[in-house]
């Protein structure tokens, strides 16, 4: 099964077809609105922004399995990530990323690249903590956190995974070369 395969439901409850964006480059994030990594909200609409009219699609899946940092309504995580950072690029329903309910979407992602790299001594030790605290990370490739970031190339293919510390303009280039 490939990415472009699946169905998933938007933030209003609306099927999208995954093959609507095939040609285009995905950067894919499970996020929070209750995180410390929330402010990356503000980084990904930056780069969204910067790069749309080349063919960047950002889609954006909450999941509240993390410290239970995503609480509210599908509804309300739209209307604080608008109103807060400005978001226009694309908001899906709630999702679960690890365990027996996860999307067939995240099981793609993970199989793919099942380890995020992490560089910087300040970064690897603030994964090692969030690796600790995790509840959901159970099994090798899981995610461990919120903000964790999949780059996905106009092909369809995985070709990135990026861990929650890693900020979106930390990104730019990767993004900008697939484009």
């Amino acid at each position: 099964m490939r990415i472009y395969d699946l169905t998933m439901k938007d933030a209003k409850g609306n099927d999208v077809a995954l093959s609507d964006y095939s040609g285009k480059v995905l950067l894919i994030v499970n996020t929070a609105t209750g995180c410390g990594f929330t402010p990356q909200y503000e980084g990904l609409q930056d780069l969204y922004e910067k790069y749309k009219a080349e063919g960047l699609e950002i889609l954006d899946f909450p999941c509240n399995q993390f410290g239970n940092q995503a609480p509210g309504t599908d509804d309300e995580i739209v209307t604080f990530c608008k109103g807060r950072f400005g978001v226009t690029f694309k908001q899906f329903s709630k999702i679960e990323v690890n365990g027996e309910n996860e999307a067939p979407l995240y099981t793609i992602l993970k199989a793919a690249i099942p380890e995020e790299s992490v560089s910087g001594i300040k970064n690897k030790m603030a994964m090692k903590a969030i690796s600790k605290i995790s509840k959901t990370a159970v099994k090798p490739g899981d995610i461990n956190w919120n903000f964790t970031k999949f780059l996905v190339n106009r092909d369809g293919e995985v070709v990135a995974r990026f861990a929650p510390t890693d900020k979106p303009e930390d990104i730019d280039a990767k993004v900008k070369e697939l484009l």
